[in-house]
Formats: structure tokens, sequence, C-alpha cells
């Protein structure tokens, strides 16, 4: 199929029905060196995943014998919930739990439970192996809302890019137990390798397509140095686009807020909505307001980061709240992090691996 012009077409920005009216209400958060303010933490519990992704988790790079933290290493949820506490009062007003696969995380429930008394969106990402059994009890904890990671629909493409042999029914499973529990709509992230899971983009479309659910297709990135990443794989996002308004038209959604990740498009039949990630050709570091917590505390400003900065010394030693605050606001405002838009030496090895802080 030859891909076409998709015609852009903007839903005016004062549309109620698309926009949250606090959306950018950012007056109040502390900019970096270039502006940007400080509006989402991403809290990443733990470095282990039950699947291995090609794209993420290498099994010839995480196998059997792969050092994991030791539990003790972790920040415990007491230790969270004071660090997230702490970003609210800097501005932060969503928090996403991540991994590895952060539904590996015991009682997980009493993190959940701690950080929804916070003023804050509270939202988890999982590859939904274990949504189906926790989707009640995480909605009972507050969680809002889950993104699940769903990269085909065919089980012999899926069980490619999952490498542990994993059935797509039981990641459906999942998605329906989450909107049955109220943790919906839900979104569905596909990262499209060219050549390997592209085929999937128009069959997880239509799927998809009718239900409150939002799939969205990310640019395979070149997080850490393990996964093989070069720029023939990747599948730029206006393909994808291209090869789902051939089938059924697209027209463009404005953003909901300032430093929204995802691309939004909508079916022009009412169809619902999907959305893409194009970290590699179009990079979006210039409104990023993401900050990520490591399972052992430390501080990234960037997911294509090489160094982070320690929280959990301090915390440890009884450093009190102002200090903590003043260390998490003097890293904040040095930041000048814009590695997609620069992209620098993709094969430099020191970069954080994406299992270890999220994607």
């Amino acid at each position: 199929m030859t891909a076409r012009h998709i015609p852009i077409q903007l839903v005016p920005a004062s549309a109620p029905s698309l926009l949250r009216p606090e959306a950018d209400d950012l007056t109040q958060a502390v900019p970096d060196s270039l502006g940007r303010p400080m509006r989402d933490l991403r809290i990443s519990v733990t470095d282990r995943c039950n699947f291995r992704c090609t794209y993420c988790m290498p099994k010839d790079r995480f196998g059997r014998d792969h050092a994991f933290l030791e539990r003790s290493d972790l920040l415990s949820f007491e230790e969270i919930t004071r660090i997230a506490r702490l970003f609210v009062a800097e501005g932060v007003r969503k928090i996403r739990i991540t991994g590895g696969e952060p539904l590996l995380r015991r009682q997980l429930e009493r993190l959940i439970e701690s950080l929804a008394r916070l003023d804050v969106e509270l939202t988890l990402t999982t590859n939904g192996a274990l949504l189906a059994q926790k989707a009640h009890s995480l909605a009972d904890a507050g969680l809002n809302r889950v993104t699940v990671s769903m990269d085909a629909l065919d089980d012999t493409v899926f069980g490619r890019m999952n490498d542990v042999g994993f059935p797509v029914a039981r990641v459906l499973e999942g998605i329906a137990a989450a909107e049955g529990a109220g943790l919906g709509p839900v979104k569905v992230n596909c990262v499209v390798k060219r050549g390997v899971n592209d085929c999937q983009i128009l069959p997880l479309a239509e799927h998809f397509r009718g239900s409150p659910h939002i799939l969205r297709f990310i640019e395979f990135m070149d997080v850490g140095n393990s996964n093989g990443w070069r720029m023939d794989t990747v599948l730029p996002s206006r393909e994808v686009l291209a090869r789902i308004d051939a089938a059924h038209p697209l027209q463009a959604v404005a953003p909901h807020y300032r430093g929204e990740v995802a691309e939004r498009w909508r079916y022009r039949d009412g169809m619902g909505e999907i959305g893409v990630i194009s970290s590699v050709t179009h990079a979006f570091c210039g409104d990023c307001t993401r900050m990520r917590l490591s399972p052992e505390g430390r501080l990234f400003t960037c997911l294509f980061a090489h160094e982070g900065h320690d929280l959990r010394a301090p915390l440890r030693t009884e450093a009190d709240d102002d200090n903590l605050r003043r260390r998490i606001r003097a890293i904040w405002r040095a930041r000048d992090d814009r590695y997609s838009e620069l992209r620098g030496d993709a094969t430099r090895p020191d970069k954080i691996e994406m299992s270890y802080i999220g994607g």
C-alpha cells in the first residue's frame, strides 16, 4: 500500500469535550533551565519484569544470571510517598507508577492507597500479565487509570515481541478487567519495529476501533544500549498514520495539555481515538515536563540520561523535608536535557535502560 498524505484538520483548542480546563495551570511550577515546568513524576518501583521484550529487556542481556536490585536497595513505600508528597508541593500534578513490571512489586496496593491521598492524577503502566487479578484491588486503592503495553494482536508476533510465549488473550482479559474496575479508558501502547510487528498496526487499530480505549503507537527508541536499536528499524509515525488513514480516515485532535507526549488523532466517523508517540522522528523535548525516580531512589531528568541524583541517602540520613525540597528544586532548575532534539551518541555505553527507569 502506498502511503498517502493525511489531511491535517485540528479540532479547535477551545473544544470543551476534549480539553481539561485545569491542564495548563502550571504557573506555580518550578521551571528548568529551558523554561519547562515540572508537572509529571514517573516512579519505577522495581527493575524486574516477567517479559523479555526485545526492545526493552532482551534475554541475551537479562538472562537468569542477571543481577537485579536487592529488596533492601529498593525504596520503601513510605519513602516513595514522602518523595512524592514533596514533588506535589513543587508543582507535580501527575504520578505514573512504572517498572520493570510494577505489578510484580508485592502489596503495591499499599503504595497506591498512600499516593491516592495526594492531589494528583495517579496512573500505572503495566504489561497486563497480572492485571486481570489486580485491577479491582488497584481501583479500590485509588488508582485512576492504567496503560497497558501490547505490541501485537497475533499470538505468534506477540510471542516474538515478549519472548516468553505470553498469550494475547490474557492481556486482553486484563484490559477488560481494568475497564470493569473503572480504570478506563485504558491506553494501549504498541512499540512498532519495522519488519517485526508493523504488520499488526491495522489489526490492532481495528480491534480497538469503536471501543473506549485509546491505542497508541510508539516509535522504537534508542533507550539504553541493550536493544539493538538502529534507525532502519524505526517505522516513522507518519507511516503508521498513513496505513490506518487509508482504511479508516483520521482527523488530528488538539492536545489535552502542554507537554502531552502522544499526538492525538480520531476517526472521522466518530469510532474512537488513536495516538502516536514520535520521539525519534519528531522530538517533543521542548515541552517535556517529566522527572523519573528509580527503584532505589535516584532521580533522572531524562529517559535518555546516563546518570541520576541520589535521594535515598539523604532520605535515610534523616534529611528534613525542606532540605529534600531544595535538592529537588535545584536538580530541576539545572535541567537542560533535550536528547531527542539533539540525537546524541546513541551508542554511549552508560545510558540507563528503560527496564530500570520505565518508559
